[in-house]
């Protein structure tokens, strides 16, 4: 069974974790997500936890990076400069940018490039506008989408916030050609302070994750994997794909 439930409106490649995600009309969805998503992070030099990656969680300054120019040397589209929140531009590998990012966390850091992907729980997440508008107006709060950090932003004709927890166990099926590019939703998104984050000043307001907590179990968007690769765009319809 195959139901439309809306087009493309967005998609944004993060090549930093947890710095500023840069928005295309167009991109290749690969095997590890959207091609040059999350390829590179700061790892917390001495930490040797599951999980050793800087995130804003712990250094709210860092989604105020804005990672900028394009190395296509890996085949993938990657940034090679980072534009810092004092305006300068700074050669994302260069010591400086280390040193920079080390003082804001207060201790050692390094720079981490994965061919696969530094991802949370999945390599591709999916919000629709719906979801964002219906926190935000709970909230009393006009959200900027951004604050989610999706790759994959839909405008859903229905209007209904939180309709992606019944896409859990279907695939997303995005443009006009057979077979389009494809991901299976694997779980629902389970949302952290950092959408209580601003994306331009890096302040905290915890009225959003409040609101997720108490409308949604604190689950917002979801999150899904590949099983077919091509080519995404802008404008692009997105088709539900399930067994019922």
């Amino acid at each position: 069974m195959q139901t439309q439930v809306g087009h493309v409106r967005e998609l944004v490649r993060y090549p930093v974790k947890s710095m500023a995600g840069i928005a295309t009309e167009s991109a290749v969805l690969g095997w590890h997500g959207l091609e040059g998503d999350r390829r590179f992070a700061f790892r917390r030099v001495g930490d040797d936890s599951g999980f050793p990656w800087l995130s804003a969680s712990r250094v709210a300054e860092l989604l105020l990076y804005h990672p900028f120019g394009v190395d296509e040397s890996s085949g993938e589209p990657l940034p090679t400069h980072v534009r810092t929140p004092d305006g300068a531009q700074v050669e994302l590998r260069s010591p400086e940018l280390q040193r920079e990012i080390a003082e804001r966390f207060g201790s050692a850091v390094e720079l981490m490039k994965l061919k696969h992907g530094i991802f949370d729980d999945a390599a591709v997440s999916v919000i629709s506008l719906a979801t964002i508008s219906g926190i935000g107006r709970e909230a009393g709060v006009d959200l900027d989408r951004r604050r989610f950090r999706a790759n994959i932003v839909l405008d859903t004709p229905a209007g209904e916030p939180f309709l992606e927890d019944r896409w859990v166990g279907g695939t997303l099926v995005f443009g006009d050609v057979e077979p389009g590019p494809a991901v299976a939703v694997t779980a629902r998104d389970v949302r952290c302070m950092m959408i209580g984050l601003d994306p331009d000043t890096g302040t905290h307001d915890a009225r959003a994750l409040k609101t997720v907590v108490r409308l949604n179990a604190n689950n917002a968007g979801v999150y899904g994997t590949v099983v077919r690769r091509g080519a995404i765009r802008v404008g692009d319809p997105a088709r539900l794909v399930t067994n019922a």
